[in-house]
C-alpha cells in the first residue's frame, strides 16, 4: 500500500446524492435492512451508516481510522475503530454486513471476508461494492515521480499487473473472476453479481443535461453485456448453515 492517508483509505463520501441513494436502493433489494441488526465495515464519516439507521436497520459501524470514526461518533452513530481484519464482535451477531467501496483498501482482503462470514447469522448476506478493473478510470489517484496525485487516471488499470502496481500499489481493483476466486472455500454463497456505472452527479450539478443523458445511458448499459465497464462490482453474498462443508 502507499504512504499517503488519502492513498491507503481513500476519501469517505461525505454528501448524499443520488449515486448513493441508488446504491441504498440496491441494499434494500437484496439484503435485510429494516429491523436487522447492520454492520457497515469501513464506515468512514458515517454517510451510510446514518441512512441505514434511519431506514429502521440497527446499525453499526467500524472505521480503521480513528479521526473519521470519531466524527461519525459524534453524530450518535454506533462506530467503533477496527480493522476489518478484525472485526471486535462475537460469531453470528449481524443479519446483514455492507462493505462499500472498502475491500480494495484493506491489507488483507480474503482474512476480511472471512471476518465478515464470521460475524454473520446464517442465512445472512454481505453486500459487497469494489472497483471493477474494467471500468476506463483509476478513481484512487496514482503514484507518479515518488508523489501521490488524486484523481481520476485513465487506462492504468488496462495496464499489466506489474506495471499497475507500479502506478497504483494503494489500492486493488477486481475483475469479475478474481472477486469470485476470493470467496472460494468461504460459506458463502453468491446470491447476485453485477456491475455498476456511477450516478455522474458532478456531471449533473454543472451540466444538468448532458449529465442526465449519460446516466439514462448507462442504466441502459447495466442491463446488457457492456455493463462489465462498470464503475463498481456488486457482489450478493448469502451465509452458508454453520456446519456445511466448507464451514470446518
Amino acid at each position: 500500500m502507499g504512504s499517503e492517508p488519502l492513498a491507503d483509505r481513500g476519501r469517505p463520501s461525505y454528501v448524499w446524492r443520488s449515486g448513493q441513494a441508488r446504491r441504498m436502493a440496491l441494499m434494500g433489494d437484496w439484503a435485510r435492512v429494516e429491523g436487522a441488526w447492520l454492520l457497515d465495515v469501513g464506515c468512514g464519516v458515517g454517510l451510510y451508516t446514518r441512512q441505514l439507521a434511519q431506514a429502521g436497520a440497527r446499525a453499526v459501524g467500524t472505521e480503521i481510522e480513528l479521526p473519521r470514526a470519531m466524527q461519525a461518533r459524534s453524530s450518535d452513530l454506533r462506530v467503533v475503530a477496527a480493522p476489518a481484519e478484525r472485526l471486535p464482535f462475537p460469531d453470528a451477531t449481524f443479519d446483514t454486513v455492507l462493505l462499500h467501496e472498502v475491500l480494495e483498501h484493506v491489507a488483507d482482503d480474503g482474512q476480511a471476508l472471512r471476518e465478515v462470514a464470521r460475524v454473520l447469522v446464517d442465512g445472512g448476506r454481505a453486500l459487497v461494492f469494489v472497483p471493477n478493473r474494467w471500468w476506463p478510470f483509476e478513481t484512487h489517484g496514482l503514484y507518479w515521480r515518488g508523489r501521490y496525485r488524486f484523481g481520476n487516471a485513465p487506462l492504468v488499470n488496462y495496464l499489466p499487473d506489474a506495471a499497475r502496481n507500479v502506478l497504483a500499489p494503494h489500492v486493488r481493483v477486481y475483475t469479475g473472476s478474481g472477486l469470485r476466486k476470493l470467496v472460494l472455500g468461504l460459506p458463502f454463497q453468491v446470491i447476485h453479481h453485477t456491475r455498476l456505472f456511477p450516478g455522474f452527479d458532478r456531471v449533473i450539478a454543472t451540466r444538468p443535461r448532458l449529465g442526465r443523458a449519460l446516466r439514462a445511458s448507462c442504466h441502459v448499459l447495466e442491463r446488457t453485456p457492456a455493463r462489465v465497464m462498470g464503475l463498481s462490482h456488486l457482489l450478493v453474498l448469502q451465509r452458508q448453515a454453520r456446519g456445511d462443508r466448507l464451514d470446518r
